[in-house]
């Protein structure tokens, strides 16, 4: 690269946040996402997830089955800009069912923003999602949701962050009055303070943001201002103060407190992601060693979907460019193949509308369109060779065969259960004894068995019927244990999955594994990733 590339890269780098929202199902995350969207004027009004008549739905949610039950289906990305930084903001799926999507999500980021529910506090999912966070070297921001109804004491959730992760919560906002009767917030950075907000109707436009004086909050707030303070002194004193090297490190976490559907706080939050959250920095590679931002493009492929805009039917690889400059034309090496690849088609994306994109920088996501060679996990690079570390797939635990409603339709039923392979919403296993015409498809939850047959009825115009097998448990083998499966007294089977040729073997229970493993002795029976990373 010439040097004015590389500086290129390494300023523009800098003005990149790239950040996840994260959380339990039902917290409040698509609607977190649309209202920071909205305080940072990429759109006008915001929608809600609510699916009540007469609501708009929110930008990140374009699936017709996430428009019918207000929930996230599958990632999406938003970009906007804000305080002369560009936002690369991804919304994910909280469902359980769908980690794996979440998974890749994060493998893209520089930082995540965690949603709690002020009332059910830490979830099952929200431990998962940490947990993953954790071990990716992620800084976690927090965002202590629907603190307009009644929850939990604001010291009682950040005890049980600290209890449970091990992470210390520092607050940068604090509520005045409790869960069920805010009455404003205190910004730490701004103690004599307090910031009272006014709805507006349906949450459709930015809260109305008064500062009111200290002397006048505790005189019209009486007791609530004074608990308010007398909590942040204690905190404080208690050594809960925000250090940026110790966030970064992933040893403590900035909380936040507000109510998204009424979009307060979110404005506070917002300024955090460009005051805190890191840039892209270098980048590990899967041999050792790392990428700077300002060597030679490079990027990684962590999302593909097909049919995002039903008037195309195209398919998209979504690649986060990890270091130098994306320009629309290029020619890249794709390293799993050594073979060039074109980028003629390049788009910037938000939510389900695109838009040209001619260059873009470590940071960005880009979309590349009809980029049928690229399946999750690849890298692309350009000048010197790089690799980044795979993509993981999970431990599937419930499994069903697939077949055509219509047989005319087959051809188009073996592309469509191909397409949806290759965008990771199940993973897909044959067999010599089934064929390909009849599939096992695999899934972490059966919530994604929903989506495979609504996305093949309306999507693919390839109706499909599920039967479900009573298998739960997946383990790596080889042929030696497709083998011995065969030859034992277990009922299980052996296939071979078809994103990379791994053997599986599936059991009802370990009780058959181990079984299996006492009558073959040395047979290779391997666990997988586990769904919560």
């Amino acid at each position: 690269m010439i040097p004015d590339v590389r500086a290129a890269a390494a300023h523009e780098a800098a003005r990149r946040r790239t950040f996840a929202v994260i959380s339990h199902p039902d917290a409040g995350k698509s609607t977190l996402t649309e209202a920071l969207a909205l305080h940072a004027h990429a759109i006008t009004r915001a929608g809600a997830v609510h699916g009540k008549a007469g609501r708009r739905r929110v930008a990140s949610d374009w699936m017709e089955m996430e428009k019918a039950r207000g929930i996230s289906i599958t990632a999406a990305v938003l970009q906007f800009a804000h305080r002369g930084c560009v936002l690369n903001l991804l919304d994910t799926p909280g469902h359980a069912d769908f980690s794996e999507d979440t998974y890749r999500v994060l493998a893209a980021v520089d930082c995540a923003v965690m949603l709690i529910d002020a009332a059910k506090g830490l979830e099952e999912q929200t431990r998962k999602l940490f947990d993953v966070c954790r071990h990716r070297g992620i800084p976690v921001i927090t965002f202590v949701n629907k603190w307009d109804r009644p929850g939990r004491e604001a010291l009682q959730l950040l005890d049980e962050i600290e209890r449970e992760f091990r992470l210390r919560p520092t607050p940068v906002t604090w509520p005045v009055g409790d869960a069920g009767n805010l009455r404003g917030l205190i910004a730490v950075r701004t103690p004599g303070q307090m910031l009272r907000y006014t709805r507006t109707l349906g949450g459709a436009q930015e809260a109305v943001e008064e500062a009111i004086p200290a002397e006048q909050a505790a005189a019209e707030e009486g007791t609530d201002w004074d608990q308010a303070v007398e909590e942040l002194e204690l905190l404080r004193a208690a050594g809960a103060v925000h250090d940026q090297e110790a966030f970064l490190a992933g040893r403590t976490t900035p909380v936040f407190f507000g109510a998204a559907i009424s979009n307060i706080g979110v404005r506070l939050l917002l300024e955090a992601v460009i005051d805190l959250a890191p840039p892209p920095g270098p980048r590990e590679l899967a041999g050792g060693g790392t990428r700077p931002v300002d060597a030679p493009f490079a990027g990684l492929v962590f999302k593909v979907q097909a049919n995002m805009n039903p008037g195309h039917r195209d398919r998209i690889a979504f690649i986060r460019v990890c270091s130098g400059v994306f320009e629309r034309g290029m020619t890249l090496t794709r390293a799993a193949t050594g073979r060039p690849f074109a980028t003629k088609y390049a788009h910037s994306l938000f939510g389900q509308d695109r838009s040209t994109v001619d260059i873009a920088y470590p940071g960005d996501v880009v979309g590349l369109v009809n980029a049928h060679s690229l399946r999750v996990g690849d890298t692309l690079y350009a000048g010197q060779a790089a690799v980044f570390p795979p993509i993981p797939s999970f431990a599937p635990e419930h499994f069903a065969v697939a077949r055509p409603v219509d047989v005319s339709r087959s051809k188009q039923f073996r592309r469509s259960i191909a397409q949806l392979d290759e965008e990771g919403v199940v993973q897909v296993l044959v067999s010599d004894l089934r064929g390909e015409q009849a599939p096992v498809l695999a899934a972490v939850g059966p919530m994604q068995f929903e989506v495979v047959t609504a996305r093949m009825a309306g999507e693919f115009s390839a109706p499909v019927r599920l039967e479900p097998l009573p298998y739960r448990l997946a383990l790596a083998t080889d042929a030696a244990g497709a083998e011995a499966l065969g030859r034992s007294r277990i009922r299980g089977e052996a296939l071979t999955r078809v994103r990379d040729k791994a053997q599986l073997a599936l059991f009802r229970n370990h009780w058959q594994a181990d079984l299996l493993q006492r009558d073959f002795p040395g047979v290779r029976l391997d666990q997988l990733i586990a769904a919560h990373g």
